[in-house]
């Protein structure tokens, strides 16, 4: 198989093998007018197996929170004119704002439409996040 190299853009490595697709998906790269390659379950000598998303778009603004959110060990590289310029490591994010959404259906963010959904992180080791208004997990 051949992935040809993308010339400006960003390209999202070590992702666990499996959660490719729920990164294209929350992301919205589905709704963008470019080239998008997903490489699903590569053979890794530190991880074993893992994805890829490479995502040819000039200026591209990225969310590192959803990224830290699904996988926080993912390294973002950013390309231009085919060179990586700038490699960022993600990290769980503190807070999470319209990432995630309350269960609690007495929670203020279910009863009052247009209420943030904002939670925050009470336990990285198990990467744990509870809503600031109900306390939810």
């Amino acid at each position: 198989m051949k992935i040809d190299s993308i010339q400006n853009g960003i390209v999202l490595d070590h992702i666990t093998a499996g959660k490719a697709m729920q990164i294209y998906y929350d992301l919205g790269l589905d709704k963008l007018d470019c080239s998008v390659a997903l490489i699903q379950r590569v053979k890794s000598g530190k991880m074993g197996k893992k994805d890829i998303i490479k995502v040819d778009k000039e200026d591209y603004d990225i969310d590192l929170d959803v990224i830290g959110y699904i996988d926080p060990n993912i390294t973002v590289s950013i390309i231009k004119d085919g060179e990586t310029i700038e490699k960022k490591k993600v990290a769980l994010p503190k807070k999470l704002i319209n990432i995630k959404k309350c269960k609690n259906p007495r929670c203020i963010t279910v009863v009052e439409p247009g209420v943030d959904h904002i939670f925050r992180l009470t336990d990285p080791e198990r990467r744990i996040y509870r809503c600031i208004y109900c306390d939810e997990a």
